[in-house]
């Protein structure tokens, strides 16, 4: 059975000619799928770097003739449809900030009917399964079939591991949802760090996705978007040789891989919340400090810990458990709190 993963690479944005051909020199035809670039970029604020513009259309043209790489980019509008359809591009992706959008989902849609043109559709900016689905339907129900979906994560207020959060289940439970839609990581947006993408494409390999969207750039450090995030093609390539990849028969039992996915996402979250409950502890450390008060309050700590015990009874969980639980995290926080009043005062 061949497990070899849909590969697609090659810069954030188009920035020079120069940088487009210099990165798809060093990007071996055979090896990869596709060769990207965002010609449009969609920046969160004004005043940022927004791609070459139209412009950069004849690059990846270049590009793609000299060194027979079969070129795709982002489209946010029906103009930007029609510039890569008139120069003939070979795929197009629609970004998540477009799919968080019906409306703008649609008019892409519209713009493409009746055009054999591939479609790949990342999920929107926020966990929502039925807005990525319904995505993917406004493009079925204008006639294309050739769609795949990416998962690149999902944004988060506070500061991660990850850039974006990548909720795993989501992805899987599309998959479930539309079992022959392929479906595609793009590691780099969701680890937001270069050193973090192998980790990612693995897990996603592990997960038996169909490929891969890596940022690749001949100078990442230079790059004038998400240079974090990006790689060089020498890295690129050794990124690829280190995957392993596996078939179908070496996978265990699906269900019970989603079922410890589902339990990853929530151990994750846990933890996340245990950050925030110790951050607020910290602070009620340094408010009980400015006001010379003691860090135990017995009658306070006694009701609290009684009443957590009490919901966790409500569902079905054991006495000695939450018991346990709540003391590990009571002593945490006094950990915490000790550790404030232990500083010396600040002079005036």
């Amino acid at each position: 059975m061949d497990v070899t993963p849909k590969i697609i690479a090659g810069p954030c944005s188009a920035e020079s000619r120069e940088q487009i051909l210099s990165t798809a020199e060093q990007l071996d035809a055979n090896k990869i799928n596709f060769f990207r670039a965002g010609i449009w970029k969609p920046r969160t604020r004004p005043g940022a770097f927004e791609g070459a513009g139209n412009m950069a259309l004849d690059w990846m043209l270049e590009a793609r003739e000299k060194y027979g790489l079969k070129i795709c980019t982002e489209v946010a509008n029906p103009e930007h449809v029609e510039a890569v359809l008139k120069k003939g591009f070979d795929m197009v992706w629609v970004g998540a900030r477009s799919t968080a959008n019906p409306f703008t989902v649609q008019e892409i849609s519209e713009s493409l009917k009746g055009v054999d043109i591939p479609v790949m559709i990342k999920n929107p900016t926020n966990p929502d399964l039925k807005l990525w689905i319904g995505a993917v339907e406004r493009f079925q129900n204008n006639g294309i079939r050739d769609i795949s979906v990416i998962h690149r994560g999902f944004s988060v207020y506070e500061k991660q591991r990850y850039r974006n959060n990548p909720n795993w289940q989501i992805a899987l439970d599309l998959k479930k949802e539309l079992p022959s839609m392929p479906l595609l990581c793009d590691p780099s947006h969701i680890s937001g760090r270069r050193h973090l993408i192998f980790d990612i494409a693995q897990k996603a390999m592990d997960l038996h996705y169909d490929g891969l969207m890596i940022e690749t750039h001949c100078h990442p450090d230079s790059a004038l978007t998400d240079s974090k995030q990006q790689i060089s093609p020498k890295e690129l390539f050794e990124l690829l040789g280190k995957l392993k990849l596996r078939s179908r028969s070496e996978f265990m039992d699906d269900q019970l891989q989603e079922f410890r996915l589902e339990l990853n996402d929530i151990d994750r979250n846990l933890i996340e919340l245990l950050k925030k409950r110790m951050d607020i502890s910290e602070q009620i450390g340094s408010h009980k400090k400015d006001l010379n008060m003691v860090i135990f309050q017995k009658s306070i700590w006694e009701k609290a810990f009684m009443d957590n015990v009490n919901n966790a009874l409500d569902v079905n969980l054991s006495e000695d458990f939450a018991s346990q639980l709540f003391k590990l995290i009571h002593q945490e926080s006094i950990v915490k709190q000790s550790k404030i009043f232990s500083k010396p005062d600040e002079e005036d």
